[in-house]
């Protein structure tokens, strides 16, 4: 049994390289948004399509690929190090299979087009734009798989510094690409593109070269030829699919409030972003919290030692209620500098002042989730946290805040005058997250219990996942 402190330092220790990698990860994003409308308004809307699109498609994706975290940090946990190159190589297959999904999306996006209904010269840029993203996927995949392995093995410090160096390099190659420089013809939003595809190259190579070259690294013998094999990638998918699911119904209940939210006029979608855009920066410190905590639990069943795990789960919970608590109080009683510093047009900080008040509520069950659906992969529990979300961020958030905030139904039921607009939304969102957060705490709770967790994986024991 370790004593909380270590396992507190642990946590930090594992947590903060990935909170940075992700950080990282954000801002380019976000540096990708500033230059195109500095560029041109049908840049910045290409860039806004473009980006919802891709998350959208990627998002999903990318969830399917961590059910390797959980599988490597079992046998890292176990000490079966000669097993991790072999379950490595099975999911470079499943990425590849992954990565060509998504490139025909992007060279054909047609169903999203047919959604957001773009006018004809933005249409014209956001299918060149993903055109060109297409050609990037594969690498994306592939650095996505390493982060799950090289934070699996407890070296996401690789990854950090590599996210680093591609942010480093994003605003001189937007520059270089986007205004044409050095000769090349000027590309505007299209250009963003090209220089995350040139930057997933270089970060996918250079991580795939450290693990060849570095020590820690090459002892897991990733390198080598190994023939897709049948139960390891149902293993992989089985895991995988409910991660992807969840990220799905994650990032599809953000992007259609914010569809429904630009029904009630400019300044007040205007106003949603800039309280989406916090929630997001927010989020990363659980997720990071979540990641790390994931990890060590898998490592300690992988190590049989149920006790551990469960002290470990308990503690990335408790830290991550902690620091939620401390920054949604810092929400809450900053929302009106945050407002300003996100927009001078006075409209749009009142109205966002408001919404950054049900933000720090949303953050609070948000940071519950977070570190407990990660807590539950290293458990290998997906499906049950799937469902979970389906009925709290679809059933209640998404439906409920479509009734609170456009219909007059339950807010006249509820003696109010009007549906409630953005705050409406936000309110639905809280409810959604509050029962998604609790539930999935509360299972792993359940599931995390040492003699429920032995009794589970003996039976487990010899078992082969079979389609």
């Amino acid at each position: 049994m370790l004593p909380i402190r270590r396992i507190a330092a642990d946590l930090v220790r594992l947590g903060w390289p990935v909170l940075i990698a992700q950080l990282a990860v954000m801002a380019n994003g976000l540096i990708d948004t500033v230059m195109a409308g500095r560029y041109g308004t049908n840049d910045l809307a290409a860039v806004g399509i473009s980006g919802a699109i891709f998350f959208s498609v990627f998002g999903p994706l990318m969830g399917i690929q961590l059910a390797l975290m959980p599988v490597v940090s079992r046998l890292y946990g176990a000490g079966r190090h000669d097993e991790i190159g072999e379950q490595v190589r099975q999911a470079a297959w499943l990425s590849l299979a992954l990565a060509s999904i998504a490139a025909l999306v992007f060279r054909f996006p047609d169903p999203f087009l047919a959604l957001s209904r773009p006018e004809p010269e933005v249409e014209l840029r956001v299918r060149a734009y993903l055109g060109v993203l297409a050609w990037g996927v594969p690498a994306a995949m592939l650095f996505r798989m390493f982060y799950s392995f090289a934070t699996a093995v407890s070296r996401p410090r690789v990854v950090m510094i590599l996210n680093l160096l591609g942010l480093a390099l994003k605003v001189p190659l937007n520059l270089v690409f986007m205004y044409g420089y050095f000769g090349l013809p000027p590309m505007g939003a299209v250009g963003c593109a090209l220089a995350t595809v040139l930057i997933s190259w270089l970060v996918c190579t250079l991580a795939w070269l450290w693990c060849a070259v570095e020590s820690d690294l090459r002892r897991y013998r990733v390198f080598g030829w190994s023939a897709p094999r049948i139960a390891d990638l149902w293993q992989l998918i089985a895991l995988g699919v409910p991660i992807g699911v969840t990220f799905m119904v994650d990032i599809t209940a953000f992007t259609f409030m914010a569809l429904f939210v630009a029904r009630l006029g400019a300044a007040t979608s205007a106003a949603h972003q800039i309280a989406a855009n916090v929630a997001a920066m927010c989020f990363m410190l659980p997720l990071a919290l979540g990641n790390a905590a994931g990890v060590l639990v898998g490592q300690a069943l992988g190590a049989r030692d149920y006790v551990r795990a469960r002290q470990t789960g308990v503690a990335g919970m408790a830290m991550g209620l902690g620091l939620s608590a401390l920054l949604a109080c810092g929400i809450f009683f900053g929302a009106d500098v945050i407002a300003t510093l996100y927009s001078s047009a006075a409209g749009v900080q009142g109205v966002a002042a408001s919404l950054l008040v049900f933000v720090a509520g949303y953050h609070f069950f948000d940071s519950i989730q977070a570190v407990a659906v990660n807590l539950l992969r290293g458990y290998k529990r997906t499906v049950v946290p799937m469902f979970i979300y389906l009925i709290g961020l679809w059933g209640v958030g998404l439906s409920g805040g479509y009734m609170l905030g456009l219909t007059p139904f339950p807010v006249e039921w509820l003696g109010m005058a009007a549906p409630l607009g953005a705050k409406g939304f936000w309110a639905g969102a809280i409810g959604g997250m509050a029962i998604s957060g609790i539930a999935v705490a509360t299972y792993f709770l359940l599931v995390s219990r040492p003699a429920r967790a032995r009794r589970e994986e003996a039976a487990m024991t010899g078992k082969v996942l079979r389609p």
